[in-house]
């Protein structure tokens, strides 16, 4: 694929087009109709299902242990803890009901709560699968074989892919649905990433796939196989393996090569009979911020030579399961308003924000950081309440000291490790502020903190177009990094994909595209609602 140069203008002007403005919102859907939602799971009619056994919570690894200078066991490849990898990434942690209401929850967290994301394997030289490609079931919790290779390798190879639909969004959310399919494989990269390192294996993309490349090692390309099926879109390609043993780049063409000789089967699922509006805009953007092959091997050598600096990592007095924090992950639905975070968890959180060091789910993301943060602190123990910046680089904090207001004061906070990067700006109550620009939503300040996002937008977008989306991938690790921490202390978190951009920018003194809000997050103690019933993931035949 040859780069468009116009591809640049095309993801500046859908950026801006589908801003939430105080005098209106994105363009979305003018109606829906709650009782027709897109079905909620892929499936290909007419493929081979594998059932995975479900063991995940036969790993007693400590979540505290994934930041943890002490030696893990490592698990070997095979069926069994492949399955307990999705299991603890990607499958079904409850089913919610209220009346005859009933839907599913899932480990990787999705905006509204409609999962365009889906997952490919490439397995080869496993003994309980034949080499091939393979689509996840997370409502079976199970594999459908895609593509059979005509292949016998000996020792096995793990690869995981990434595809959106996005249609499951824009039924919602209209034209910003791009925004949120982007958000969602972020956060499902992390929930990958934390899996793998429960497991003692590693995570690395490879990021020299391009995504028609991609889009034909997973059979996204087939017409044949989609007809009228909603169409997906590639995402990413990564490689998954055990730390003790070298990972390395795909050879392209020799995928592509198994794949041409493979032999393909089933037919996609239609998620929704009646699409009631179209988003063309989205098919423009999408096509804009396409990936091409490349070569990105050194790279790829610097991160695989990336070394776990345990130093300076802030404790976590938990000695939780990590599977039991996965599978608790919830997206909070309010805040007490009330409930103080403790300082130690606080220093924690924001300590694994940091990409410094080569720990998940940063070792899954091989680029330099190039999201900040903006911290809304309402209720943080032996933390004033205001507005303080966290920089994740130095190239970050220069842009923020040059771009926001110069009456911001840029104070280092006496109370806190010099190892964080933590600046206060200024000193006043700021709930109603951020719940007003956070769409009006009480629970941005309801909170204990609440976090925006800044993205290095304009040179990013400019240098390479599909680099986009790896900015909301960056904001979904950091999302799903928050979601994990608040829950081993005890607490909950909450994406916000709806905000006021720009008048989150003039707050901040932020004028034209160098720094654009991307996500919102906020956390606090949950007030939870008893009459929704929690019921298990899947039925007692599935966890025999």
């Amino acid at each position: 694929m040859t780069d468009n140069p116009d591809n640049h203008q095309v993801i500046a002007q859908y950026h801006e087009r589908t801003k939430h403005r105080l005098d209106g919102y994105a363009k979305g859907p003018g109606t829906l109709d709650w009782d027709a939602q897109p079905d909620p799971f892929r499936r290909f009619d007419g493929a081979e299902l594998i059932s995975l056994p479900l063991r995940a919570n036969q790993l007693s690894v400590p979540f505290a242990a994934l930041s943890s200078a002490e030696p893990q066991p490592i698990q070997l490849l095979t069926m069994d803890s492949v399955a307990v990898l999705l299991e603890n990434a990607l499958a079904l942690s409850a089913w919610k009901q209220y009346g005859t209401a009933r839907w599913s929850l899932r480990v990787n967290p999705s905006s509204g709560n409609l999962h365009p994301t889906e997952a490919y394997l490439i397995v080869m030289g496993f003994k309980a699968l034949v080499d091939g490609v393979y689509h996840y079931r997370a409502d079976e919790h199970a594999l459908e074989l895609r593509c059979a290779f005509d292949s016998a390798r000996t020792e096995p190879v793990l690869y995981m892919a990434f595809s959106s639909v996005h249609w499951r969004e824009a039924w919602k959310y209209g034209e910003r649905a791009y925004r949120y399919c982007q958000h969602d494989v972020g956060h499902a990269i992390a929930a990958v990433s934390y899996s793998a390192a429960a497991l003692g294996w590693q995570v690395q993309p490879q990021l020299q796939i391009g995504d028609d490349s991609l889009s034909i090692m997973l059979g996204l390309d087939r017409v044949e196989d989609f007809a009228d099926a909603e169409r997906e879109h590639a995402d990413l390609l990564f490689a998954v393996y055990p730390k003790t043993q070298p990972g390395g780049s795909v050879q392209t063409d020799n995928l592509l090569c198994m794949v041409e000789r493979g032999t393909w089967f089933g037919r996609a699922n239609v998620l929704d009979l009646h699409h009631l509006y179209e988003w063309p805009l989205i098919d423009e953007v999408s096509q804009a911020c396409k990936r091409p092959d490349s070569d990105v091997s050194p790279l790829l050598a610097r991160q695989q030579t990336g070394v776990p600096d345990y130093s300076k990592v802030e404790p976590l007095f938990s000695t939780e399961a990590a599977s039991s924090v996965f599978h608790r992950r919830r997206s909070a639905q309010a805040f007490d308003g009330k409930t103080v975070m403790p300082k130690a968890a606080f220093l924690r959180c924001m300590d694994q924000l940091l990409a410094r060091r080569f720990l998940p789910p940063w070792s899954a993301l091989c680029w330099p950081s190039r999201l900040h943060l903006v911290l809304f602190v309402h209720r943080v123990e032996g933390l004033a309440p205001g507005l303080y910046a966290m920089p994740r680089s130095t190239t970050g904090a220069d842009l923020m000291r040059d771009a926001m207001r110069p009456e911001f004061q840029w104070a280092p906070v006496e109370t806190l490790p010099t190892t964080l990067p933590i600046y206060q700006l200024f000193l006043a109550k700021a709930e109603r502020t951020i719940a007003k620009l956070s769409c009006q939503q009480p629970i941005a300040g309801d909170s204990c903190f609440s976090v925006a996002m800044l993205a290095e937008f304009g040179t990013t977008v400019m240098n390479a177009p599909y680099r986009y989306r790896e900015l909301f991938w960056e904001a979904g690790a950091i999302g799903q990094t928050l979601y994990l921490e608040a829950e081993a202390a005890g607490l909950r978190g909450t994406g916000i994909g709806c905000y006021f951009d720009d008048a989150v920018h003039e707050l901040l003194g932020l004028t034209g595209t160098a720094l654009q809000s991307l996500y919102h997050f906020t956390v606090g103690e949950p007030l939870v609602d008893h009459r929704i019933a929690t019921l298990p993931p899947y039925t007692s035949d599935q966890q025999s």
